[in-house]
């Protein structure tokens, strides 16, 4: 497994994003051209574009909100988890000056990182990607959705 960092962080799920919505994306164009050849059907050929792109909208929705809050919540965990581990302190007080995006972005510093780079992200407001950004050590999530 490539290790990871900022740049290739991102991951993506290939039945989905190279089969299922190319597909639905191939349908949209293939109606929308049918709709405006024959203009006697156009009615209906605009309805089958409609169906596919709310297939395509429920197909992206579906797959990503689930698995999305379920994993954000595991991380804030982890991170609670890790914070305690470092510094023997509760979390969940600074937790309430960070956003749910800072608090994700935190995940991929390294323990010895970790504690400083709350402190920062806090008293500077970093955005999530400058978090990411100024991490040294980078620890990959390999498990993510």
């Amino acid at each position: 497994m490539q290790k990871q960092n900022f740049q290739n962080h991102v991951r993506y799920y290939a039945p989905h994003h190279f089969i299922l919505l190319p597909l639905i994306l191939v349908g949209v164009v293939i109606s929308l051209v049918f709709a405006v050849k024959q203009t006697a059907d156009s009615g209906a050929w605009y309805g089958i574009t409609a169906v596919f792109l709310l297939l395509g909208y429920t197909s992206v929705m579906l797959r990503q909100h689930y698995a999305l809050t379920v994993q954000d919540r595991l991380v804030r965990l982890e991170v609670r988890f890790r914070y305690f581990t470092l510094t023997g302190k509760r979390f969940e007080p600074l937790e309430q000056q960070l956003s749910l995006s800072q608090i994700l972005a935190l995940r991929f510093a390294a323990d010895e990182e970790l504690p400083g780079l709350v402190q920062r992200a806090i008293t500077e407001q970093l955005p999530a990607k400058a978090i990411k950004q100024s991490i040294q050590q980078w620890q990959g999530d390999y498990m993510r959705v």
